[in-house]
């Protein structure tokens, strides 16, 4: 038994990168929940509309402008506001734009000083009701899809290498560039069936809410396959076996889901939440928020589809020209 302890401590001492992981990762990632969910200076923004002095004299931490537009759902959508606050039947009326806890939790805490009694609740999408499954639906469809993918199609990518399949391949005269489409349009295959699986399974058994179009929500939930199959595929050819591929899930994939929307991009402090515009995770998550919570159109999640096109050129092109340690150009 000594001898066995004495070769694991070695074995792991020689290998750099499990050491690193063992000795650093939970550091880093401890460092990133500390800045992520830790105290915040988030102050919420909120218009008004026709409130007794006697009322704004108790609302605390909260950056409040006038409300000029009578039309408060459209206020809501169009600027960048937490609530609205106005009077309606002798009653003070909190309009926000969805069941989102942190933010919403920030907005009721400014309004501790007023009889709850005399509040109305409302949402333009969603409800008191709303459950937590579904209130973070695009999150769970986005990042399981992303990590699964990531993971088969990583693992899978290392043993083409290690049966020296790719590297045979890569002796014909085929192109790199037909060797990376080839992997990534044979694993989308699967990854196609996957996004449609999920999606009907999560809107008709599990009864999530979807807003918008089922087929806009299976298009996002492709792109975010495609996008995790080129990663996969980037990361692995920097592995040399299948566990390895498994160490880089600390540093590349746990961090996106802090950025997947599970935690406002306004609230996280020391301006953090623009790190989230270098993750593929943040475009399809944001992509199916807006379907399935917001029911928009093609027009308003373009550019989160264009996002999620952009990495999966990136990480293309970055395959392609790693591939020339196979091949002599």
């Amino acid at each position: 038994m000594k001898a066995l302890i004495i070769r694991i401590i070695k074995q792991i001492k020689n290998d750099k990168r499990t050491l690193m992981l063992f000795l650093f990762a939970p550091l880093l990632l401890l460092t990133l929940l500390f800045l992520l969910l830790g105290e915040t200076n988030y102050k919420p923004k909120v218009m008004v509309s026709d409130i007794p002095n006697i009322i704004l004299d108790k609302i605390n931490n909260l950056e409040i402008d006038a409300l000029n537009n009578k039309d408060i759902d459209k206020v809501l959508k169009e600027k960048d506001i937490d609530a609205v606050i106005f009077m309606k039947n002798n009653k003070l009326n909190i309009r926000f734009l969805n069941n989102n806890a942190m933010k919403n939790g920030k907005v009721m805490d400014a309004l501790k000083d007023i009889n709850d009694n005399n509040i109305e609740i409302s949402y333009i999408y969603g409800s008191d009701k709303t459950s937590l499954f579904n209130s973070l639906g695009f999150v769970l469809l986005g990042v399981l899809s992303f990590f699964i993918v990531f993971l088969i199609a990583g693992i899978s990518f290392i043993r083409e290498r290690t049966s020296q399949t790719l590297e045979r391949l890569c002796l014909t005269p085929i192109k790199r560039i037909n060797i990376v489409l080839g992997y990534t349009f044979g694993f989308g295959f699967f990854t196609t069936i996957q996004g449609i699986l999920i999606i009907i399974y999560s809107k008709y058994i599990l009864g999530m809410d979807f807003s918008g179009s089922i087929l806009l929500a299976i298009t996002v939930m492709i792109l975010i396959g495609m996008a995790a199959i080129s990663l996969g595929m980037l990361v692995s050819i920097f592995a040399n076996n299948e566990f390895q591929v498994v160490q880089f899930i600390p540093l590349i994939i746990v961090p996106q889901i802090f950025f997947s929307g599970l935690i406002p991009l306004e609230a996280i402090p020391y301006h953090l939440g623009n790190i989230a515009y270098i993750f593929p995770i943040y475009y399809g998550c944001s992509g199916l928020e807006g379907i399935m919570v917001e029911g928009s159109n093609l027009i308003s999640i373009l550019p989160y589809l264009t996002g999620l096109i952009l990495f999966i050129i990136i990480f293309s092109f970055l395959n392609i020209l790693v591939l020339k340690k196979y091949r002599k150009i």
